[in-house]
């Protein structure tokens, strides 16, 4: 019986880019966050329509929400890109997304959900992962 782990189909060699892929998503991840809140911190007015947003959404305390999630947006973002405190910003990633679809996308069914799902995935997958060996996060693991 043939070894699986050595078998072509299992494309093993792949293994090689794991790192590369890793950063790639956190960065991809990172920046599509951060450039999908940046319009909220530079512009009163954007902040104040995603306040009444989430107001007509049925949030509790929609001004102090807005500012929660987009503030959490910006900082799991840059946390990715840097891949520093990536296992607690994928945690806040994860629930950010979590409270998105239960509050807004579940009532626009599966595909409205789908963006948000994959965001609380990458968060679950980087929060039990880690950033992996080209991060911030690494250089702290090998001090201490």
């Amino acid at each position: 019986m043939p070894n699986l782990s050595t078998h072509p189909l299992m494309l093993v060699p792949l293994r090689r880019f794991e790192d590369g892929a890793l950063l790639l998503m956190r960065l991809v991840t990172g920046a599509f966050l951060v450039w999908g809140v940046q319009d909220n911190l530079f512009s009163a007015e954007r902040m104040l329509e995603f306040e009444q947003f989430l107001a007509k959404s049925g949030f509790a305390a929609p001004a102090f929400m807005a500012r929660l999630s987009v503030w959490a947006q910006l900082l799991v973002g840059l946390a990715f890109i840097a891949g520093g405190l990536t296992r607690w910003a994928g945690i806040v990633c994860a629930i950010n997304f979590i409270v998105a679809i239960a509050m807004v996308d579940a009532h626009g069914g599966i595909r409205a959900s789908f963006p948000s799902a994959c965001l609380v995935v990458i968060g679950v997958y980087l929060a039990c992962r880690g950033a992996g060996r080209i991060s911030i996060d690494r250089m702290f693991e090998q001090r201490l």
